[in-house]
């Protein structure tokens, strides 16, 4: 079930009134709907990858106990182990199994056994995997790592794992947040619930008129990219990179503003990632739940930056290419992660990955000043060059983007597919990021307003503006559901 489809506008408000009205008095009654509720929203997409979820969400449980009642360091480590590789195998054999296969076939052709058959298989990729294989997996490392004490209540556990707002694409959500607040009693508030509606609305506005209005553009310019000069190509990188985080963004908001309609408060994934003074800030506010996850679970258990300069290099190196590989089972990806890397370590060794932390640019000004607009501008030409590799479907592909670039350095003026005129999406996304650099303080506050009717007036142009963009022509997915 899609957040901007008609059948979630009437699931949500179905979902809602039952839960406060009708099964809130005891709170695992309550959970016990929501379990439902969600199996339901993820079981209309396809019901057979509901065991999936079911099995991951038995073995965590159960392994979860072990973990925790058992004295012995070697047993830990090996039930923890048995959680690992058991994530890990449902994600690899659904998600990298043809990969593996395809790179293997291609590895022994280099010298000259060619296989007749690379047994491969059609299998279908389970929406969603990656991101509850990575909660679950979570909630077992938490446990070993004895920072959690684990539930003794599984429909609540299972409540945590298929949580239906963050279900399919995060935010990825730990146990110490989540899971507690599921396992406590919530109760009805007004102002969480109108916070929660401001949220939904503003991430459908980034699905559907940022996101939804550039797809047709960038699908036509990387899809025929040969037959397009330099202007256009870079024109069609830059506008994916508005694409990608107004669908992935606006997915987070509706997420967190559902959730908040439930008495759920998840952790923010995108903190304006678009006003970055450097790659380290960029992956600061980008993704937040996949980053910190990274950090807790990969990066600092190799030793951080705690380790020798050439070893915490290392361990940069690990993280980007895991993260690269976590997006997709293709040679783009890991290489769009390298240059992640690659973007990463000079800041890392000129010691300036940290000086970001916790600031935001200008933030008692109302402009920015030269130097960080200048900041902003590389971060942003950086960060959106490598999303060729991100954006091709193949390596050939995304060379063969950037050598066109090389090749046909020319100016033309790119003509819509649909003939739509292109000064008014340049418009649109002007004041798109004149908007998103106002409210650039908080990420959950799109419409704080002192004057009620400049608030009312933000609301109508959005209401309007989705209503003017919507096309039913499109394919309304969003572009995270394929990880």
């Amino acid at each position: 079930m899609l957040f901007n489809s008609l059948d979630f506008f009437i699931f949500l408000p179905v979902v809602f009134v039952l839960y406060w009205f009708i099964f809130y008095k005891k709170i695992q009654v309550q959970n016990l709907f929501i379990l439902i509720a969600s199996y339901i929203f993820y079981g209309l997409w396809d019901w057979r990858f509901l065991f999936l979820i079911l099995a991951s969400t038995v073995v965590d449980f159960f392994i979860g106990q072990t973990i925790y009642t058992n004295d012995s360091t070697s047993k830990r480590k090996a039930w923890l182990w048995v959680s690992v590789i058991f994530n890990i195998g449902l994600l690899g054999f659904f998600k990298y199994y043809n990969f593996f296969i395809g790179s293997w076939v291609d590895f022994l052709s280099v010298f000259g056994y060619e296989l007749k058959s690379t047994w491969t298989l059609q299998i279908i990729l389970p929406v969603g995997i990656s991101f509850y294989t990575f909660q679950t997996m979570s909630y077992s490392l938490d446990i070993y790592y004895k920072r959690l004490t684990p539930t003794k209540n599984f429909i609540a556990f299972a409540t945590f794992v298929s949580f239906f707002p963050q279900l399919v694409a995060g935010p990825i959500e730990r146990a110490s947040n989540l899971l507690s607040q599921i396992t406590a009693k919530r109760f009805f508030n007004y102002v969480q619930c109108t916070e929660g509606l401001k949220l939904i609305l503003w991430g459908l506005f980034k699905k559907v008129v940022i996101a939804d209005s550039i797809a047709p553009i960038v699908d036509d310019i990387f899809l025929n990219y040969n037959d397009y000069s330099a202007s256009t190509l870079i024109l069609g990188v830059s506008l994916f990179s508005f694409q990608v985080y107004g669908d992935f963004s606006g997915y987070s908001d509706i997420a967190i503003g559902t959730a908040k309609l439930f008495g759920i408060e998840l952790m923010s994934n995108f903190k304006f990632p678009t006003f970055s003074r450097n790659v380290a800030e960029y992956w600061q506010r980008w993704h937040v739940s996949l980053s910190t996850w990274f950090r807790h679970y990969v990066y600092i258990p190799l030793g951080g930056s705690r380790v020798s300069k050439l070893k915490s290099v290392r361990n940069i190196i690990i993280i980007f290419l895991v993260s690269g590989f976590w997006h997709g089972a293709n040679w783009t990806f890991i290489v769009w992660g390298a240059i992640h890397a690659a973007l990463y370590i000079p800041v890392f060794l000129m010691g300036r990955n940290r000086i970001y932390m916790n600031t935001v640019v200008a933030e008692n000004r109302w402009f920015p000043s030269l130097t960080e607009i200048s900041q902003i501008l590389l971060t942003f030409i950086l960060v959106t060059f490598s999303r060729v590799f991100f954006r091709s479907e193949s390596i050939t592909d995304a060379f063969g983007f950037l050598e066109q670039i090389y090749a046909n350095f020319s100016y033309e003026t790119y003509q819509h597919p649909l003939g739509y005129r292109m000064i008014d999406y340049f418009i649109l996304l002007g004041l798109f990021v004149l908007y998103e650099f106002r409210i650039r303080r908080d990420e959950r506050a799109p419409f704080k307003f002192k004057s009620k009717i400049v608030r009312f007036v933000a609301y109508t142009l959005v209401i309007l503006g989705m209503l003017l963009f919507f096309d039913d022509n499109i394919d309304r997915s969003f572009i995270y559901f394929q990880f």
